[in-house]
Formats: C-alpha cells, sequence, structure tokens
C-alpha cells in the first residue's frame, strides 16, 4: 500500500499522543536529553535498528548528551505521512529504556 501526505489537521491530532513531537515545517521533530554521551550514542543505535525495520530513515543528530531527530517522507515530496508518525512513536517507546527526556 502506498503511502499518502497526511493533513495538517491529521498530524497534530495524532502529534497530540506523542509528547515532545513537533510539526517544523514539513518535518516531525524532536531533541531529547540523556544523561551522557555514551547513552545519547547508545539511543542513536537503538533508533537506528527501527529505523532498518520500518526501512524508514530520519535525519540524526547526536549532541554531547542530546539527540535530535527530525524526519518526513521524501518519496511523496517530503510531506508527513504514517511512516514518520509510526518512526516517531516507535522511537518515543524506546527513549524511556536510555533515560532520555
Amino acid at each position: 500500500m502506498p503511502v499518502e501526505p497526511l493533513s495538517h489537521k491529521e498530524i497534530e491530532d495524532r502529534l497530540a499522543e506523542l509528547p515532545g513531537w513537533s510539526l517544523d515545517g514539513d518535518r516531525l521533530t524532536r531533541s531529547y536529553r540523556l544523561g551522557s554521551h555514551f547513552a545519547a550514542a547508545a539511543m542513536v543505535v537503538h533508533v537506528a535498528r527501527v529505523q532498518e525495520e520500518l526501512d524508514h530513515h530520519s535525519d540524526l543528530t547526536l549532541g554531547y548528551r542530546t539527540l535530535s531527530l527530525s524526519v518526513n517522507t521524501h518519496s511523496v515530496g517530503g510531506a508527513v505521512t504514517e511512516l514518520d508518525l509510526e518512526l516517531a512513536r516507535r522511537v518515543e517507546d524506546l527513549a524511556a529504556s536510555h533515560g532520555a527526556h
């Protein structure tokens, strides 16, 4: 089944279920603060595994004790789709195990 761009209303409604995530232009974004650089790097590895499982990849920025994600779906012209929201949900689910907030 092909992915379709979501309306602004659909995105906003779904973001209400994903605290900390926001719509920045045409991308979903979220930054996490972690206890150490090592914890942030470990979370990158787990996010990368989820991205491989979904075959959908975000831009990741690793900082000293931070990890930022930015994602949209290139195959539909850079719009936000269900794939982006699924990735955000999966990342949110694993963030707590890394002590991310």
